[in-house]
């Protein structure tokens, strides 16, 4: 399954991001290929395997956070919560957010290509990513009633595609299904 596809690096050039650097020499490091599932489990930091310990990104959403803060997107508070204070990270650049939103909307509405093939990649991945993360119903939410439902049987029509077979037809989007199968499995 697509899922358990194994991740091939392809070039270690580096990207210019701390993470996306970091993540490519763990991939590079690793002496036999891993599986797009399990480099999920390792890099999001949600799971603790002692034999792949060297593999883990530490403190991943603590570094995306102080990255979107340095990059002016969010803004770091203290929010006190009856027995303890507690860093949080709202949103200080609503135009970045919504400029986002609005890319996923005209993508399932105005801008339907009706085939996730002929569809941007970086969209298909924020959206995948949109709803894996469970936020993709708030990016619709903002739509007219008929829009909102024409978005959402779209995205659903989308995200309920298989994944291998879609991988078969893929041209670029492999890994993009592969993480949609991992997060669906």
């Amino acid at each position: 399954s697509a899922w358990s596809f194994q991740v091939l690096l392809k070039s270690d050039a580096p990207t210019g991001d701390v993470l996306l650097d970091e993540t490519l020499r763990h991939i590079k490091a690793t002496e036999s290929a891993e599986t797009v599932q399990t480099w999920i489990d390792l890099l999001t930091g949600e799971t603790w395997n002692p034999f792949k310990l060297q593999y883990q990104l530490r403190n991943v959403r603590e570094r995306i956070a102080k990255a979107l803060v340095e990059k002016g997107i969010l803004t770091t508070e203290k929010q006190n919560f009856l027995l303890f204070d507690m860093t949080t990270h709202p949103v200080s650049n609503a135009t970045e957010k919504q400029r986002l939103v609005k890319k996923l909307q005209e993508s399932m509405l105005e801008r339907w290509v009706n085939n996730p093939h002929r569809m941007d990649r970086r969209t298909l991945a924020l959206l995948v990513l949109a709803h894996s993360s469970d936020v993709l119903e708030n990016v619709f939410a903002s739509l007219a009633d008929d829009k909102y439902n024409v978005a959402m049987n779209r995205t659903k029509d989308l995200l309920d595609m298989d994944p291998e077979v879609e991988v078969a037809k893929a041209r670029g989007t492999e890994m993009i299904w592969a993480v949609l199968a991992a997060f669906n499995k």
